[in-house]
């Protein structure tokens, strides 16, 4: 084991002494890296041969790795989904990838047949994934993955989340399925056309086109039925629906619009809520009221495989953009803007109104300007001590009755 180590040693040493030197370690918000990363990558060479992964792949794996500052930047810099769901769905499904979805469906209609009578899952959703996450295979990333996955594994924020990441990538070259110079992709570590981070990759995916590798970068076959396969060990349903715009009346019991509330659709539409062509069934189907810009905006019952949906995702503003996109392309029209003019604030204005929640008590994780579950929660909260419709959404007039 000690040669394993000293290759790697050699192979990274010289270029990550120069980068710890010039970045004086990777110091950053609310954590400090100690110690070296060569030494580091070394100890996590050993563990890997001991966890099962073998020389070969360690090596193969790791040789070229070195450490990336710009990923650990890009980690502890998030914010594309500071904006309103509104702003985003309209540039994330834009014309050209809805018809680029219905494209790649007639193309591929044998394809996707297949996939849905092995797993259940139809071809909207799980190209509207393959569209929101590379447009459609063209833009799988070019960050070396396991120099972005040691990285970040190293960096003190999230280690517990990519250190068996990392240990899974070498793993998928052990197996066959990748080889290390084709390991290429997003920065945080994300794989192929549907951008599979390398544990759900070693998991879930599957050779569909039977040529004896899983190869989620080259083959569109092994991609989408490995799409197919992850959202079945999330839970998806057979033959159940995912999302479904919805009207809401005026008057609405608001504080039932919560993802952790479902009504069985007899009472939403006993409630006022309908379908935007009709009524809604009078039966006990299981629902949420999903109000992603308050009470005026768009209105969305969320079905039990949404739940899924925020597996692929923790951001409701993605997971609804990936929902809606899979009923447009399902046949849905365009979204409504709802009842009215939502007022839309500034990032500066959410920052204030979650510092503003955490200075009277209230748990809203990071002050990010991202309305998160937990802003929604105090939103709520405060709505109702208010007196206020509590839809929770964020308006300048909640902001004014905070101190």
């Amino acid at each position: 084991m000690s040669r394993t180590a000293g290759l790697i040693a050699a192979a990274v040493s010289t270029l990550l002494l120069a980068t710890l030197s010039a970045t004086g370690g990777a110091a950053a918000q609310g954590c400090r890296n100690s110690g070296d990363f060569a030494s580091w990558l070394n100890d996590f060479a050993r563990e890997a041969v001991a966890s099962g992964v073998s020389e070969r792949a360690v090596r193969a794996g790791l040789s070229g790795v070195a450490y990336q500052p710009s990923v650990v930047k890009r980690d502890r810099a998030q914010g594309v989904f500071s904006q309103s769901f509104l702003e985003f769905s309209g540039r994330m499904v834009a014309q050209y990838r809805l018809d680029g979805g219905r494209q790649r469906i007639q193309k591929h209609a044998k394809l996707f047949a297949d996939v849905e009578a092995r797993y259940g899952t139809p071809a909207p959703v799980i190209t509207a994934f393959w569209g929101l996450e590379t447009d459609f295979g063209a833009n799988t990333g070019d960050f070396p993955t396991l120099s972005s996955l040691a990285t970040l594994a190293y960096d003190c924020r999230r280690p517990e989340k990519f250190r068996p990441q990392l240990l899974d990538a070498l793993r998928l070259i052990d197996r066959g399925d990748l080889n290390a110079q084709d390991m290429k992709g997003a920065w945080a570590g994300e794989l192929g056309q549907l951008q599979f981070l390398p544990s759900d990759y070693a998991r879930d995916a599957v050779d569909f086109d039977g040529d004896g590798r899983r190869n989620l970068i080259g083959s569109t076959p092994d991609a989408i039925a490995s799409a197919a396969a992850l959202l079945v060990h999330h839970g998806w349903r057979r033959g159940e629906p995912w999302l479904e715009e919805v009207v809401v009346p005026a008057d609405l019991p608001w504080d039932q619009a919560d993802l952790d509330i479902r009504h069985p659709r007899s009472q939403w539409a006993a409630w006022g809520v309908r379908r935007r062509d009709g009524a809604l069934p009078a039966d006990g189907f299981p629902a949420a009221l999903v109000l992603p810009m308050g009470r005026l905006g768009p209105a969305f019952l969320a079905y039990p495989n949404f739940d899924v949906y925020l597996k692929w995702n923790q951001s409701l503003v993605y997971t609804l953009t990936a929902a809606y996109f899979a009923t447009r392309l399902a046949g849905a029209p365009k979204v409504g803007p709802g009842r009215g003019q939502p007022p839309v604030m500034s990032l500066a204005e959410i920052k204030d109104l979650q510092t503003r929640l955490a200075r009277a008590g209230y748990d809203v994780g990071r002050i990010d300007g991202i309305i998160g579950a937990n802003t929604r929660a105090a939103i709520q909260s405060v709505q109702i001590k208010n007196g206020l419709p509590a839809d929770s959404y964020p308006t300048p007039e909640l902001l004014r009755r905070l101190p």
